[in-house]
């Protein structure tokens, strides 16, 4: 506990960039939750894109929404 599972697309990430995106995000929940490093576990999970509205958005933003800290703001790329 806490554990934070990210789902994303368009991005690979080397061990290195992963290595140090779980050292920032670990030292965020560390600070805010009042725990410590061992308690936090981070997964994440690639997503194709034209997959992202069935897998992640409708199951886990907008059926969620009332559990949301943060709602996207999706703009055109």
């Amino acid at each position: 506990m806490p554990h934070l599972d990210i789902s994303y697309y368009g991005r690979e990430f080397t061990d290195e960039q992963k290595d140090r995106l779980a050292k920032a995000l670990s030292d965020v929940v560390v600070e805010h939750f009042s725990t410590y490093d061992g308690a936090v576990s981070i997964s994440l999970h690639p997503v194709d894109q034209q997959d992202w509205q069935d897998r992640v958005f409708a199951p886990r933003i907008t059926a969620l929404a009332d559990r949301l800290i943060k709602r996207p703001d999706y703009r055109s790329a």
